[in-house]
């Protein structure tokens, strides 16, 4: 029995890892399956009382600043806490941050902000998996358990196992895959995904019926679709970051910001079709997909929604609603292309959340595990030219460029 003894040295940590990873990844799915189904009754009680709820929205949006002001911590940095961590710059994630953004979550959709859920998701399951890393001796442990936190809390949620795995290894340095966390990712992400789909999670999940040989021409298509898809995205985190930076330099105190802008924004989203780009845009998805109307201007008025909603100081997430604009750009897009309306829409899906957050492999999964593995192919040139022509921007502040493609 001596080979057992000397292979449970060599990779006594590997094994403590997947150990941790398998009880991570069953307590983060459970935990985002609570905070999502809640955020689904939500967006229906928003839908039943839209217009009695929403000129709310700035008296919510100053509970959460104030709440966040005086028991949060640093927790109102959000995802640059978690970058941070990641990098070394903080000791600490407090254990706060998940319930102060739950609650600020369902806040901001009950009065029909315009904001996701995947900023929330990651960052609870990777707080979740820090605050574990700190009693385990293993090295680097703190780092690889973020990781593995982040993509179990994204797997949980959208249950898209493999691309929260590559998401949460690629998200914190464009360019660099954080390989020394992927055994613990892979099985962290599966364990969420079984939890919270025992649990009764939902998962969007779209069968295209479409059929192509990839020829040159089609490849064309697509080349041209990544290009406006990545500079779509790539302006998304662009004037996501102008208007975060102006706001907070024009209206200095955080909790008179969000008031006012939550006052602007109660406003925007009656006026416009009634709380059509309220939430997280999941509606404008299901158009998009399922031969509903369509409206030109749906991208656009999502893309100013979701960055002002965001820019304020409110809580929920980005991705979601980068799908939506996505899929609703595709729509717009697929007769000039004259390809399936579908299709153009699952690309711009992808796409368009790739070259947002700026990452590459995990938009490619992200549309074979919703739309199919026979897409791949696609889903992989046209999330590689949107990385290139997104200018390496990214609606993370925080994350790092390896290496720059754009000099």
């Amino acid at each position: 029995m001596s080979w057992v003894k000397m292979l449970l040295n060599r990779y006594r940590n590997e094994i403590l890892l997947g150990v941790a990873a398998v009880f991570l990844g069953i307590l983060i799915g459970a935990v985002e399956t609570l905070f999502g189904r809640v955020l689904t009754e939500v967006g229906e009680i928003r839908q039943r009382h839209f217009f009695q709820l929403t000129p709310f929205l700035p008296i919510a949006g100053m509970l959460i600043m104030y709440t966040y002001s005086t028991i949060g911590a640093n927790s109102v940095k959000g995802m640059s806490l978690i970058f941070s961590a990641a990098f070394g710059e903080e000791e600490s994630i407090p254990k706060r941050l998940v319930p102060l953004l739950m609650g600020s979550t369902w806040l901001t959709h009950l009065f029909g902000g315009s904001a996701g859920r995947e900023g929330a998701a990651v960052q609870i399951g990777g707080t979740i998996a820090y605050s574990v890393g700190k009693k385990l001796n293993i090295e680097n442990r703190s780092k690889v358990l973020l990781i593995t936190g982040m993509a179990a809390g994204f797997a949980g949620m959208f249950q898209t196992p493999m691309a929260a795995a590559f998401f949460a290894m690629e998200v914190f340095t464009a360019g660099v895959m954080e390989y020394c966390a992927m055994f613990p990712s892979i099985i962290a992400s599966f364990a969420a995904y079984y939890t919270s789909r025992l649990l009764g999670l939902e998962k969007l999940t779209v069968g295209l019926n479409c059929t192509f040989s990839l020829s040159i021409f089609l490849i064309l298509k697509i080349i041209l679709l990544g290009v406006i898809f990545g500079i779509t995205g790539g302006l998304f985190a662009y004037v996501f970051s102008f208007s975060r930076s102006f706001l907070n330099k024009r209206i200095n105190n955080p909790i008179l910001r969000i008031f006012i802008m939550g006052c602007i924004l109660s406003v925007l989203v009656m006026v416009l079709h009634g709380g059509r780009y309220s939430g997280s845009g999941e509606n404008l998805i299901e158009a998009a997909f399922f031969h509903e109307k369509v409206y030109p201007y749906d991208w656009l008025f999502k893309f100013m929604l979701t960055i002002l909603t965001m820019s304020a100081g409110f809580q929920g997430g980005e991705v979601t609603p980068l799908f939506s604009i996505g899929a609703s750009l595709g729509v717009v897009l697929a007769p000039v292309f004259g390809l399936p309306g579908e299709f153009v829409s699952a690309l711009g899906f992808v796409a368009v959340f790739g070259s947002a957050t700026n990452t590459v492999l995990a938009p490619v999964f992200v549309g074979a595990e919703i739309f199919g593995y026979d897409y791949l192919p696609y889903f992989f040139i046209i999330s590689t030219v949107a990385y290139v022509f997104s200018g390496n921007k990214s609606i993370y502040p925080a994350q790092r460029v390896y290496m720059s493609l754009n000099g």
